[in-house]
């Protein structure tokens, strides 16, 4: 069994490697885009695409946010198709990345808190128990 914190360790090098710019597949669709620039028309098309199919996607995840199932990772998906196009889409979704990093420091330091003062209380409560 993987403990969460090599987890953790496994899925952020997972992540650090698919980000690096020489994969092969990164180097292709680069090149396509290079290819697309070269075409004005083509260029805003793709665009506006980009941006139709991100925003919907961004706006559906927010409205699935109530309800259950991956609505925040809806909402990170379309930021993500966003940022392939558009710069302050890329900064919001570093924002967030970033944020859920904090959150999730916190998180865990609060469980470990949670864990050990619980922990205290019943090595006190068996201490009282044993002196009666």
């Amino acid at each position: 069994m993987t403990t969460p914190d090599s987890l953790e360790t496994t899925v952020r090098a997972d992540i650090a490697a698919a980000e690096r710019p020489s994969r092969p597949i990164r180097w292709m669709l680069r090149r396509m885009r290079m290819w697309i620039d070269t075409h004005p028309r083509l260029n805003a098309a793709y665009r506006t695409g980009v941006g139709v199919v991100g925003g919907t996607l961004a706006i559906g995840g927010l409205l699935l946010v109530p309800l259950p199932g991956p609505g925040w990772l809806v909402v990170f998906l379309g930021l993500a198709v966003l940022g392939t196009e558009f710069r302050w889409a890329r900064r919001v979704a570093g924002w967030f990345k970033r944020m859920l990093d904090r959150f999730w420091t916190w998180w865990r330091a609060r469980r470990a808190r949670r864990a050990a003062s619980t922990a205290e209380a019943q090595r006190r409560n068996d201490a009282a128990t044993i002196t009666e």
